[in-house]
Order: structure tokens, then C-alpha cells, then sequence
């Protein structure tokens, strides 16, 4: 005999994360930094006849854009989080943005890395007095913008014991990744893509002015693409697995396992999948032969507080 309890108090389907106020603010914040800095280099750029400035403005553009990517994602969020067109919430709006974003660094680390490769085997003059202080000043926006954004990228969880022996023991990365922030992460590696871009133009272009290797500069660019590129992997990945429900956290299912087995009854199948930074959802299949409900594995369970949306179905036995 199978029981599925119907549950009659209504429960919430928000998932989204701690933080997902003071990130959002904090993303619209860093747009109006680099819409301002845009708008400044291209009518600098236009009254003073600079290409350079104008190039440097078009490519501030395409940084406003990716925070407005993320910034739409928890105005979004926020905003049809109760829209019951979404069966387990908006929580992986913030995952999608970030995957978006992924897939549009490792564009633009291709892009790099072929004008860098064709730079190297047909060089060009480069106006040093000119380059070198936009370097600088687009560097001075970047660290800005990561101030602006303020460390939002780590999570603020408060484990409790449950939680916290899922992972005694374990790899506490699947914890961290479970919290994690994936908008706000995507928004910070393109702020520390561009600021690490700038620092290795800067150090390119200096060693090209006064020790003449020209080489340096696409060599620096070459070095840049590659390490947006590392990010823009580790990006995709985590946040694909997120999109598609990979389990994100196995050490919790084995201690899942453990809890309801202790007693004598089988977990015979259980899912395990998140609904948003901080939330995880849960669907338990139980074999006993004890008269237990739903409700007696939901009060066991009551400890792990990440499991937002927990489903028990209990099988009798004989």
C-alpha cells in the first residue's frame, strides 16, 4: 500500500537567495558606474578625435550589458516569484543569467585571443601615450565596480547540525556551491575578467614602450583569453548542471539515506535537486512496514533546512 499525503497548509514557492535584494541594488549600481564611464569615452573620444577612447567606450557598453543581464535576473526573479506558471519558483532565473553570461565570456575570450594571435604575427603601431592611460582608467572602473558589488558573491548561510554532518568528512564544495549566488558570481568574474585584462594590457604595454618587446602586448592578450576562458569553463559548468538537476550535493543523500534507514525501513529512491541559492528540493521514495506516515519522515528530516520543498511518498510493506 502506498501513502502520498496531501498537504493541506499552503507552503511557499519562493526560492530565492539571502541576498537577492542587496545584489540586485548592488548590480544596477555598477550599471550606472559603467554607463557613466561609457558615455564619458565615447563623446571624449568623438570631441577629441580618439579612436582608441571610442573602442574603450564601445567595450564598456558591452560590460553595462552584461550587468544588465544580471540585474534583469533579480528584477525578474523577484518579481514573478509567486507566479504560479513556475512549478518550483524563479530561483534559477539567476542560473540561467549566469550561464547566458558563460557562454558570452568564452565569446569574448575567443575574440581576444584571435586579435592577440594576429597581432602577434602581424603587429601594429599602438599609440602608447594614448592606450596606456585608458588601460589605467578602465582598471580604476573595474576595481570600483568589484567594491560596488561587495563580496555579494559568498553566501551568508547558517548551518545547522544536520547540514553540517552531511559534510563532516566530505567535500565542503558541493555546501558552498549549494549557497552560491551563480548571478552575482557571473558578474563578478566579468568585472575581474576586465580588471585582470587591464592589469596584463597595462604591464604589456609598458614593457612594449620602454623595453620595445611589442610582442608583450598581444602576448598579454593571449594570457588574458585564456584565463577568461578557465572562468567562463568553471561558469558553464556549474551552472549547467544547476539548469539540467544534476544532484548537488551527495553527501547529503547518503546521510538522507542514513537517517530514515536507521530504523529499519529502505529509502528506496530519492531525488535531489536545487531550487535556488540556499534551497534544495527533495523527493523521497519510503519502504517500511512499520504504520509511519509522510509526516513522521518529514519531522526526522525537519534539520536540513535547505531542503525548501520536501516530498515524501511512504510504501507499506506486507
Amino acid at each position: 500500500m502506498t501513502n502520498i499525503p496531501h498537504v493541506s497548509e499552503p507552503h511557499s514557492h519562493v526560492f530565492l537567495g539571502e541576498g537577492h535584494a542587496r545584489n540586485e541594488r548592488r548590480t544596477w549600481m555598477v550599471i550606472a558606474l559603467c554607463s557613466v564611464m561609457m558615455v564619458a569615452e565615447i563623446v571624449g573620444g568623438i570631441l577629441f578625435g580618439s579612436i582608441a577612447l571610442i573602442a574603450d567606450g564601445l567595450h564598456m557598453s558591452t560590460h553595462a550589458g552584461a550587468m544588465l543581464l544580471a540585474a534583469l535576473a533579480y528584477t525578474w526573479a523577484r518579481r514573478l516569484a509567486n507566479d504560479s506558471r513556475f512549478t518550483f519558483g524563479t530561483g534559477k532565473l539567476g542560473d540561467l543569467a549566469g550561464f547566458t553570461s558563460a557562454v558570452i565570456l568564452a565569446m569574448i575570450a575567443i575574440l581576444i585571443a584571435y586579435e592577440a594571435v594576429s597581432r602577434l604575427f602581424s603587429p601594429v603601431p599602438i599609440r602608447f601615450n594614448e592606450v596606456i592611460p585608458i588601460a589605467v582608467v578602465g582598471l580604476a572602473v573595474n576595481l570600483a565596480s568589484a567594491w560596488l558589488l561587495g563580496g555579494g558573491h559568498h553566501h551568508d548561510a547558517h548551518d545547522d547540525d544536520h547540514d553540517h554532518h552531511a559534510h563532516h568528512g566530505g567535500d565542503d564544495s558541493d555546501h558552498d556551491a549549494m549557497h552560491r549566488d551563480n548571478n552575482m558570481r557571473a558578474a563578478v568574474i566579468h568585472v575581474m575578467a576586465d580588471a585582470s585584462v587591464s592589469v596584463l594590457v597595462i604591464v604589456g604595454l609598458l614593457l612594449a614602450r620602454f623595453m620595445g618587446w611589442l610582442w608583450m602586448d598581444p602576448v598579454a592578450g593571449i594570457i588574458g583569453s585564456l584565463v577568461i576562458a578557465s572562468w567562463s569553463y568553471g561558469l558553464i559548468r556549474d551552472t549547467g548542471a544547476i539548469l539540467l538537476d544534476m544532484n548537488p550535493d551527495q553527501h547529503m543523500i547518503e546521510h538522507l539515506r542514513q537517517i530514515v534507514e536507521q530504523e529499519g525501513d529502505q529509502l528506496a529512491d530519492v531525488h535531489l535537486w536545487r531550487l535556488g541559492p540556499g534551497h534544495l528540493g527533495a523527493i523521497l521514495s519510503v519502504v517500511t512496514v512499520q504504520p509511519r506516515d509522510a509526516a513522521y519522515y518529514r519531522s526526522r528530516l525537519a534539520g536540513f533546512t535547505s531542503l525548501s520543498h520536501l516530498t515524501v511518498e511512504v510504501s507499506h510493506a506486507g
